[in-house]
């Protein structure tokens, strides 16, 4: 399996393209802010042929390019209903006014072809198997992407904002919440191979052992109990 990753944009949010292997057909995760030439070099450098884009979530930093990518290769957008639509209002999403420029621009709009991804679907595209997650905490609409392991690849993670090495994403967003992350770590995370790779939305590559070994917030999980056979009561949000 080929993953091709790049940092992009004033935050540094991941951008990834996966595929079988070179000269294949590729997904493209998290078009961030100025990640078209990256795609596009990408693409280029491995002869691949780009049949989806998928986000982990709808914040703008993740989903800034995803109209011209989604443009460029005629191919449709995969998000969460939860975030749907960040993608036309991501302003209010970050608790400022709608309409306030961010990265520049004032105004978004959709891809021309949005589909919406449910909890444990798993999705055939580009060859390969992928199993969508949703995990909320960071937002509402936020997914973790799996493939499986595969010979002697161990299965790998993408997990957004909701994990990074020794960190996890922040929730003190309209539509964050720490006890969702919390719950979300523990169902989604911690019950995988220590030997599963970690591919966040923004820093380095790390694993489901080292970050069970050194991330604080696990520790916090395991010490609470929080585990898939004891899962928390998370009190409802709403007015």
């Amino acid at each position: 399996m080929l993953v091709a990753g790049f940092p992009a944009g004033s935050l540094g949010a991941n951008c990834y393209l996966v595929a079988p292997g070179a000269g294949e057909q590729c997904v493209i995760i998290d078009p961030g802010e100025d990640a078209v030439p990256g795609v596009e070099e990408v693409v280029r450098e491995h002869k691949l042929q780009p049949v989806a884009v998928l986000l982990t979530h709808g914040h703008v930093d993740h989903t800034m390019s995803v109209v011209p990518v989604c443009g460029d290769y005629g191919v449709p957008a995969y998000i969460h209903p939860g975030d749907r639509e960040m993608l036309t209002d991501p302003q209010t999403w970050l608790g400022i006014a709608p309409g306030t420029p961010i990265f520049g621009r004032s105004k978004f709009v959709e891809p021309s072809d949005v589909k919406e991804l449910t909890d444990g679907v798993v999705l055939s595209l580009a060859g390969l198997e992928i199993t969508v997650d949703h995990a909320p905490g960071h937002t509402k609409g936020s997914v973790t992407f799996r493939t499986p392991e595969l010979q002697d690849i161990p299965q790998v993670l993408f997990t957004g904002d909701l994990l990074f090495a020794g960190a996890v994403g922040r929730w003190d967003l309209p539509g964050g919440d720490r006890e969702e992350l919390l719950a979300s770590l523990a169902r989604v995370c911690l019950p995988l191979p220590d030997e599963t790779v970690v591919l966040s939305g923004h820093g380095p590559q790390t694993t489901i052992g080292r970050e069970r070994a050194t991330n604080p917030y696990f520790s916090e999980v395991i010490g609470h109990g929080l585990t898939e056979a004891a899962p928390p009561q998370i009190k409802p949000r709403g007015m």
